[in-house]
């Protein structure tokens, strides 16, 4: 019975983690198509909600296979906080070029090229991170 449960337990970890890399990945790919179109035709809030998008479902991913709760009113940097007591090499990740981090993603840090290519180096970090360590 205790294996039985144990073993559904871990099937739901694992199929929730997937659903988050399966948006973070969909989220990231729209993001960098976006970014690499020719500047005239780039929309750099598609870029930066999209590569906001990308980081949150990353490090919820990550939290669900390591079967951590997740608010619904989590930010960024409480999400990232929570990967940082799971394992300590996500330091190694600048979230600190992330202006909305403490913020519920909000458009208004959208605006700027500078921004925006900063949320997206953050996701594609957090991607080659998880591929790096077998999460993904």
């Amino acid at each position: 019975m205790f294996s039985t449960f144990f073993t559904n337990k871990i099937i739901i970890m694992e199929t929730r983690a997937k659903a988050f890399f399966k948006e973070a990945d969909k989220k990231f790919n729209l993001a960098k198509e976006e970014l690499f179109k020719p500047s005239e035709d780039l929309v750099t809030f598609s870029v930066c909600k999209n590569s906001q998008f990308a980081v949150e479902n990353y490090l919820k991913g990550f939290l669900a296979k390591n079967d951590v709760k997740i608010d619904l009113a989590e930010t960024i940097d409480s999400l990232y906080k929570k990967c940082i007591n799971i394992d300590n090499n996500f330091k190694n990740i600048n979230f600190s070029v992330i202006a909305c981090k403490n913020k519920e993603i909000s458009s208004r840090y959208c605006s700027e090229i500078n921004a925006v290519n900063a949320c997206f180096d953050v996701a594609d970090a957090i991607d080659t991170y998880l591929k790096k360590i077998k999460a993904i």
